[in-house]
């Protein structure tokens, strides 16, 4: 069992299936990692996000087959390549394109 003892933690919660701690509140990141260290247990940044939260979850490095069901890799630029298939097929049907396609 872990508790943590730091100033500005609103609360925590220990998912033992994905092996995530996620601590909410005003807390330095930095500090939580080195409290769950000095438990003699292993901690890094989640590197994953909820795929929802992503405008590009297929993008260049967000896709991981490693990741967990429903989420995907926090990479900075999560922007599709223009050229890719996906991305003309959203541009052809967007309100935004004068010469787009339109349903009716």
């Amino acid at each position: 069992m872990i508790c943590l003892i730091i100033s500005g933690k609103e609360s925590f919660v220990v998912n033992q299936k994905l092996q995530k701690v996620t601590v909410t509140g005003h807390v330095d990141a930095q500090e939580v990692l080195d409290e769950v260290r000095g438990t003699g247990k292993t901690a890094d940044m989640w590197p994953f996000v909820a795929y929802n939260l992503v405008d590009y979850p297929y993008a260049l490095g967000a896709y991981d087959m490693k990741a967990p069901t429903g989420f995907v890799r926090n990479v900075p630029q999560a922007i599709g390549d223009p050229k890719s298939p996906e991305m003309k097929m959203m541009v052809l049907f967007n309100d935004d394109n004068p010469n787009a396609c339109s349903i009716m």
